[in-house]
């Protein structure tokens, strides 16, 4: 009877494993978690040129493409899609299971944003008069959103600044190197450096930011709903 019991939890805990298949196990030379907390799990891709990778799950999540590239991605049932996509673009994903393979002739990085608990309204609410969108559109852009994200894209030119404004609890992508200096509503400030595929987790803030480098600096900004 010990030996049956034994055998079936064995079976039951293959079967999870085959169901759930996680990239950053079954694909770890290509696939690192960066950051993780109750409402994300940040992982970074570095897929060589024509390389492949195992199939895998995901949650509903946000990808952050950091290099050009084109990729075809494999089901279960082998049906294949191929996609391409430009430095830079964020684009949303259902949750979802496949294999891929980089089909261009340089590695590909991507910067992908997990969704795992719901954040509560103490984590997301913010007013609408200090929304960036609102009092900031010139820096602020909503690429997409949804029931679970805002997206933006957030660009200033080099010496320019915004006012202050509130975020909701966000994950931040930055795509270009630079500085940043931060004010915040008390008056203190710091400045960042900044790295091209650095991420950075902020929970509901306000700030006052400001590109003081010399070069235009862009981040995307998932914010969680």
């Amino acid at each position: 009877m010990q030996r049956t019991l034994i055998l079936i939890t064995l079976l039951l805990l293959a079967s999870v494993h085959a169901l759930a298949q996680d990239p950053a196990e079954v694909a770890a030379k290509q696939c690192k978690v960066v950051l993780e907390n109750d409402y994300v799990r940040v992982l970074q891709w570095t897929v060589g040129p024509h390389e492949k990778t195992a199939m895998h799950n995901h949650p509903a999540l946000v990808s952050i493409s950091l290099t050009a590239g084109e990729s075809r991605y494999t089901a279960p049932d082998g049906k294949t899609k191929d996609v391409t996509s430009k430095a830079g673009q964020a684009t949303w994903s259902d949750p979802d299971k496949h294999s891929s393979e980089n089909l261009g002739d340089t590695a590909g990085d991507i910067i992908q944003v997990e969704l795992k608990k719901k954040p509560d309204a103490a984590m997301t609410a913010i007013p609408a008069s200090e929304d960036s969108l609102t009092v900031d559109p010139k820096h602020y852009k909503v690429e997409f959103q949804n029931d679970r994200v805002r997206v933006l894209r957030i660009k200033y030119g080099p010496g320019e600044k915004s006012v202050m404004h509130a975020h909701p609890a966000n994950l931040a992508v930055y795509l270009a190197d630079g500085e940043a200096k931060m004010t915040l509503p008390d008056g203190k400030s710091n400045v960042t450096g900044i790295k091209a595929g650095a991420v950075q987790w902020s929970g509901k803030d306000k700030h006052l930011p400001e590109n003081v480098g010399g070069k235009p600096f862009e981040l995307v900004l998932v914010e969680l709903k």
